[in-house]
């Protein structure tokens, strides 16, 4: 079970303990939480993330987030909010996160993230405006898309995947 799983202890239906319980399901035998008094079963599905290349004024800008440690700086990134598409998730959280309003979107990739038990939709964005940070970015960076270091896992991959579509060879950073 992933990580993710475990930190579910209780039934959000009745509140009786869950427990790992193995049954036979389409791809056979899978062991899922589920609930000891009414059989909810936890699916522990991954959750869909957004993420943005925003091309701003040529440049590519990357972000700290406010809860990272250390200086990494990465794509603008967010969760989908109920009733929205996956382009209208990215623009609006480019909007809220940077103030910039986005002219053109295209589908860089699907990537799987299983550490965070995410799928992360990858978008490039060319935007405009002017940039104003919400509290959740501490700083950001604008980058020449030919000096980027893609970074390991999560939307490192996508940033190397948008730059070979542009012709650059992905350069990647050193392990840490």
């Amino acid at each position: 079970m992933s990580s993710t799983a475990a930190t579910y202890r209780f039934c959000p239906q009745c509140a009786a303990p869950l427990s790992a319980q193995v049954r036979d399901e389409d791809g056979g035998p899978t062991e899922r939480l589920r609930c000891t008094a009414c059989d909810f079963t936890h699916w522990n599905n991954p959750t869909p993330v957004l993420a943005a290349i925003v091309q701003y004024r040529g440049q590519i800008l990357l972000a700290r987030n406010a809860a990272w440690s250390g200086r990494m700086f990465a794509l603008i990134t967010g969760f989908m909010e109920a009733g929205e598409s996956p382009q209208e998730g990215i623009t609006r959280e480019i909007a809220e996160e940077t103030n910039l309003r986005v002219s053109a979107l295209s589908l860089v990739g699907v990537y799987d993230f299983k550490r965070m038990n995410q799928v992360i939709i990858a978008y490039h964005a060319v935007a405009d405006g002017d940039i104003v940070l919400s509290p959740e970015l501490l700083e950001y960076k604008l980058f020449e898309p030919a000096r980027i270091k893609c970074w390991p896992g999560g939307t490192g991959q996508a940033m190397a995947d948008w730059l070979a579509l542009q012709g650059l060879q992905p350069q990647w950073m050193e392990p840490v």
